[in-house]
């Protein structure tokens, strides 16, 4: 299993990067995602709000006091649950969460879904490969990810052995690259 760190350097990033295609040069450009057009030319929060399928992420976002982080010059790769996402969690636990005396917890789970450095799927799918078939990413948060892949697919797990698939990958921003899962993921 290959792990790599959040204090990772950008020439690793480049090592890593040698044989695979430049992020954005055969991705799709302007992706849709929740009935909207993300532009690689904006950063993650900019594109996030007007993604439909994430009103309960961006919600959470403000409420954890992140935009600004997201906004920032990154580069980030985020694994961002849909409102569907959240809506398979206990009921009443988004709304407890989003408290301001839940902020601690709410950041942690977010900054779980965040990761130093820009992957795309194909940076992702050889980290599994080279890994033996899966491969570790360590998050903002500072526990790890496993990332693993099944075809073409690309799914990722969290500490607690829960899965996400990766259902829209490669959503270039100008901070990095979110890729668009079906589950949350919990440190």
């Amino acid at each position: 299993m290959v792990i790599l760190h959040a204090g990772r350097t950008r020439a690793a990033a480049l090592a890593l990067a040698i044989g695979l295609a430049l992020p954005g040069a055969a991705l799709a450009k302007n992706p849709m995602v929740g009935g909207a057009p993300m532009y690689a030319s904006k950063n993650i929060v900019e594109n996030a709000v007007n993604s439909k399928d994430h009103t309960t992420l961006v919600a959470a976002v403000k409420a954890a006091g992140l935009v600004d982080t997201l906004a920032g010059p990154g580069p980030f790769t985020v694994f961002a649950p849909t409102n569907a996402a959240f809506a398979k969690l206990p009921p009443g636990t988004v709304e407890t969460l989003v408290q301001p005396a839940n902020k601690a917890t709410l950041t942690a789970i977010l900054t779980y879904h965040v990761v130093p450095g820009t992957y795309t799927a194909k940076d992702l799918t050889a980290l599994a490969k080279q890994g033996g078939g899966e491969g570790q990413l360590k998050t903002v948060q500072g526990a790890p990810l496993t990332v693993s892949t099944r075809g073409k697919k690309v799914y990722v797990t969290d500490a607690k052995g829960n899965t996400a698939t990766v259902t829209i990958a490669n959503v270039m921003q100008s901070n990095g690259v979110i890729h668009v899962i079906n589950g949350v993921l919990q440190p």
